[in-house]
């Protein structure tokens, strides 16, 4: 039963949310086609936890709070995720230092934003060896298993019984374990670790959820390739491939190569990197399938043409109304020459998409970029300047933040598939329509009684003789519900 004041979501089969997007943002040529997903049910039910209101938030640098609090209070009822690691509050075994995250989630609690929170072990006293990989001006390393067991699970359940009264209630163990410089175990090993983790979280908190690792963004490009070579449905598989990672060919060396044909294809799912990031998501599934884990976790920064088929793989892997969340979504784009136009409507159509799709929560990262970061350039994309001032994208989430607060999350009727992509969001006698055109050939939306429309993120203005939708996306908010104001699209 979903609760007053939470999230409410549509979990019935709409065959359009799952259709690829074929019209693009202003200036993106036109990409690759994707498999045709199957006309079966949504991923999953999306309740979720307690206090979320609303499926749009982000994740952002803490040492950075000052410039951000503004806008965050627009995105209030969202959720987001801290990751902390038992080396690092625990340097000394016995004397735990919970300062800095008691200040993190008294500030979520001050900004009505619900916090997760993710356990990491990292590398130290507790897991004995020797670090291989640092990361970031903290000096992050990768997570071992630990020497003593029973140690962890005290120090997992000091975690809850501390952070239970802020609102804390979901609780990821460990990150990305797919990753060398995340994960130094073995998939038996997570395994063993998320059992322990997840019988001491349930004992402590009965109202807890245990959240698999988050497998990462190109991990689940190669999960979906590969379970669609597995069915024997090549072709599709090929352009799953092509249409997810259109903007990763070449990044990561011969990780991520180009593919047009079987012989590629079967040499990319055959890397040493990539066979084991298949044998994790193996053995996430697995947990979730046996209920130790209650949550999915998802991570995507591709092309929104990427989200077709990672729902429909989604759907085939999750067991029956199991949550997805997406505690990391994002726009990866290595020479980022994209206008900020551009960048900031592909934004709204990768999270419409997802949310419309079944995802219960979805986290943008970064919120801003750091502009000292490694790469020297803004490889992932923030919705705001580094200074917290808003950008386009950025007032474009909170629209949606609002539109959705509260309200039922709504897949488009099948009747306009082909011709509209998006979402609805129901409130009271409102729905309120995120629409873009699935081609590049304009659709008109008839007027509707109170209709109101306007750029995602703008003022929104009458609607006058109805609203042309093309391929950038708009608002459309009326008093009727959504199947009648889409009955005579034109």
């Amino acid at each position: 039963m979903t609760r007053p004041g939470r999230l409410r979501a549509v979990a019935t089969a709409v065959a359009v949310t799952l259709l690829l997007t074929t019209g693009c943002t202003a200036g993106d040529d036109d990409p690759p086609p994707a498999a045709t997903p199957s006309a079966t049910a949504a991923p999953s039910a999306t309740s979720t936890v307690e206090g979320v209101s609303n499926p749009f938030g982000a994740h952002w640098d803490w040492s950075r709070y000052q410039q951000f609090g503004p806008y965050l209070r627009r995105l209030a009822g969202s959720a987001t995720y801290e990751e902390i690691s038992w080396c690092e509050i625990e340097r000394t075994s016995g004397q735990a230092d919970w300062a800095g995250l008691d200040e993190i989630a008294s500030r979520s609690r001050e900004l009505g934003i619900t916090l997760h929170l993710k356990i990491r072990t990292g590398v130290c006293w507790a897991t004995g060896g020797t670090a291989r990989y640092t990361r970031g001006a903290a000096n992050k390393t990768e997570s071992a298993m630990p020497t003593d067991l029973g140690a962890y699970q005290r120090f997992v359940r000091s975690v809850v019984q501390r952070y239970g009264p802020y609102g804390v209630r979901e609780y990821a163990i460990e990150n990305e374990v797919n990753a060398p410089s995340y994960w130094s175990g073995s998939p038996e090993d997570y395994a063993r670790l998320v059992r322990a983790a997840a019988e001491t979280i349930r004992a402590t908190d009965p109202k807890a959820l245990v959240v698999d690792s988050g497998i990462s963004s190109v991990a689940y490009g190669m999960g979906v390739a590969d379970r669609l070579v597995g069915d024997g449905r090549m072709p599709e598989a090929i352009a799953a491939y092509q249409a997810y990672f259109q903007r990763r060919v070449g990044t990561r060396g011969q990780q991520i190569p180009a593919v047009t044909g079987e012989a590629q294809l079967r040499r990319a799912l055959d890397t040493e990197t990539n066979k084991r990031s298949l044998r994790f998501l193996a053995v996430t599934e697995s947990l979730l399938t046996d209920r130790t884990v209650d949550v999915r976790q998802v991570h995507f920064y591709e092309h929104f043409s990427g989200v077709a088929p990672l729902l429909d793989y989604l759907r085939a892997t999750t067991p029956p109304r199991m949550p997805i969340q997406a505690w990391e979504v994002g726009q990866f784009w290595r020479d980022g020459d994209g206008d900020p136009a551009s960048r900031a409507a592909e934004m709204v159509k990768t999270v419409s998409l997802l949310v419309a799709g079944g995802i219960g929560e979805i986290s943008w990262l970064p919120l801003a970029y750091n502009p000292n970061n490694a790469a020297g350039s803004e490889v992932r994309y923030g919705l705001l300047d580094p200074d917290g001032t808003e950008r386009d994208a950025g007032r474009m989430m909170a629209a949606l933040a609002d539109a959705a607060r509260d309200a039922t999350v709504t897949p488009l009727p099948a009747s306009v598939a082909g011709r509209l992509n998006g979402v609805a969001f129901v409130r009271g006698g409102s729905s309120t329509l995120v629409l873009w055109s699935a081609s590049k050939t304009p659709v008109t939306v008839p007027a509707a009684p109170g209709g109101r429309t306007g750029a995602v993120g703008s003022p929104l203005g009458a609607a006058g003789d109805g609203t042309t939708v093309t391929d950038v996306p708009v608002l459309l908010r009326a008093d009727q519900p959504v199947d009648r104001i889409l009955a005579t699209v034109r």
